[in-house]
């Protein structure tokens, strides 16, 4: 190992020695969320089912309400907030991720046009959702989209989980598009200005040499945005869409609205959602230690 002095060494000289730059140290990590969340124990389900358990036992001294009864509600409950509600969330995160895909692909490669004024255009509006509160464009698109429009007489009608499902594929949107500017930048110059010598279009060289390149480099984070969209999904029940949220909510409403109710119904869901997302983070970090660029 060689001996740096100032630096792993006693110094031979008084003069300030600048040690070397670490660069892992500060480069911001975008997978904050699905490192987190790979990272619990298997047993964390465990956990929160004892949590779930040992509430209401600790609220039977206010109630006549009980464990039992508190679990028996919800185990009446379970399948129609399986079917009706969790399923729901996966679908509008499905189909979220899908239009924000999609239009976070064709935002990314706009980002990387030749022509100033697109790529002007698709920056703006890039930042413009990616940095804007995910509520406060769910609340705007429910309430700037009409509930209902006329084709040639015929009267089509818009239901909120549509708008929802456009609220939440907008921040995924301008996500997906810095991912695929990343991805595409990634890729060194050498081979953009060698696939020019040979005589290629912009357009060859971009479908058949850079982005298959940038498909590995792409998929991690897409996964990891994946998660956090369906983690959102929630979110929608503040405008009054019908999953898993607000079902609960009507469940409890419906068994008079006992306190023990709470952790059981909220306490499911959150099993389901980590049942869910669990997996694919630790996919999502599987794959990024396989693809990463190694350097």
């Amino acid at each position: 190992m060689n001996r740096i002095p100032g630096v792993n060494s006693k110094p031979i000289t008084n003069m300030a020695v600048l040690k070397p730059y670490d660069i892992k140290k500060y480069v911001p990590d975008g997978y904050i969320f699905t490192r987190w969340l790979a990272s619990m124990p298997w047993w964390t389900p465990l956990l929160i089912f004892t949590i779930m358990a040992i509430w209401p036992t600790l609220s039977q001294a206010k109630s006549s309400y009980g464990t039992v009864e508190a679990f028996e509600a919800l185990w009446r409950w379970m399948p129609f907030l399986l079917k009706s509600g969790f399923f729901f969330n996966v679908l509008i995160s499905v189909l979220a991720m899908t239009i924000g895909t999609i239009a976070g692909v064709a935002l990314g490669l706009a980002q990387v046009s030749i022509y100033l004024w697109i790529r002007a255009i698709a920056w703006f509006l890039t930042q413009l959702f990616r940095n804007s509160p995910w509520l406060v464009l769910l609340f705007i698109v429910l309430l700037a989209f009409p509930f209902e429009v006329h084709i040639f007489g015929a009267i089509i009608r818009i239901p909120d989980w549509i708008k929802g499902v456009i609220g939440l594929s907008l921040p995924v949107m301008a996500n997906i598009s810095e991912v695929v500017r990343g991805a595409i930048k990634s890729v060194p110059a050498s081979q953009w200005e060698a696939a020019e010598s040979l005589a290629f279009s912009r357009h060859q060289i971009l479908w058949q040499i850079i982005l298959p390149q940038c498909f590995k480099r792409m998929l991690p984070p897409w996964m990891n945005w994946y998660a956090i969209l369906t983690m959102a999904t929630p979110l929608c029940s503040l405008l009054g869409i019908e999953e898993i949220i607000t079902l609960s909510r009507q469940a409890m409403e419906s068994e008079d609205n006992h306190p023990e109710l709470l952790v059981p119904f909220f306490g499911f869901s959150l099993l389901l959602f980590f049942a869910y997302c669990y997996p694919i983070a630790r996919l999502t970090m599987r794959l990024e230690r396989k693809f990463a660029v190694k350097l």
